[in-house]
């Protein structure tokens, strides 16, 4: 009786401890944690998958998301074959912004805006789209159109994103501007992240430096859902951190 419950617990340990070392693998926490899962066991990993996995199924709702997304993607592409119109390739375009499919994105705002230009948002999410496929020459007119008439627009991200693509273009002097405003009034780590790399791209490392920092010092205030949230701007922050130590 008791070998079986031996076996039983064991089995169940390294259950929990391979549950526990996947997770950490995907969504990479603080280095601590895989301490924690080795050397404690069974309780260490346990501990972690209530500390750190539970709450972070949250953030599944966005993966159960992407059915209905995916579905209404297939009805919208149908109904643009009868419909063309503007509305439905600007919902079509947000859908595939949403699902990362950001060269069909660019093509349905392309085609939303040939039909309709009296709003800013098409220009606004098809220079994201642009920003996200490394063609920054021709996100900056979008995204200039966007910040000329609302600075603020997306929660300031549009002026993040403008002083990106002019730091990608080689125009440094706007850049520095743009970045400059845009981290006064924002606290958004891809705006500091970009203001970072295009500040070490100019050989200022000390300043560099200090906007990676922040990344990192904004975390001990941040509640547990967007400290997961922000993970992916964490990693980037220390990487490079640890490329302005060299």
């Amino acid at each position: 009786m008791g070998s079986l419950f031996f076996f039983f617990v064991s089995w169940w340990g390294f259950i929990l401890q391979a549950v526990a070392i996947v997770h950490f693998i995907r969504r990479r926490p603080d280095t601590y944690w895989l301490f924690v899962i080795l050397i404690g066991g069974w309780l260490g990993a346990l501990v972690y998958i209530l500390v750190e996995v539970i709450p972070d199924a949250g953030l599944l709702r966005s993966s159960f998301q992407a059915f209905p997304r995916r579905r209404r993607i297939r009805e919208l592409e149908q109904a643009i074959l009868d419909n063309p119109s503007a509305g439905n390739y600007e919902e079509l375009g947000l859908l595939y912004l949403d699902d990362r499919d950001f060269s069909r994105a660019r093509v349905c705002y392309d085609k939303a805006i040939s039909s309709r230009t009296d709003s800013i948002d098409p220009f606004y999410r098809r220079g994201v789209a642009e920003v996200e496929l490394g063609d920054f020459a021709a996100a900056v007119p979008d995204l200039e159109r966007a910040v000329a008439k609302d600075p603020n627009y997306d929660f300031h991200r549009a002026k993040g994103l403008l002083g990106h693509a002019y730091a990608q273009t080689g125009e440094a002097e706007k850049a520095e501007r743009l970045f400059q405003q845009a981290t006064k009034i924002s606290t958004s780590s891809e705006t500091y992240y970009n203001y970072a790399t295009f500040l070490h791209a100019q050989g200022r490392n000390e300043e560099a430096r200090a906007w990676a920092q922040k990344i990192l010092d904004q975390r001990r205030t941040m509640p547990g859902y967007q400290r997961r949230r922000e993970r992916v701007w964490f990693r980037k922050a220390y990487a490079l951190l640890a490329r302005l130590r060299l």
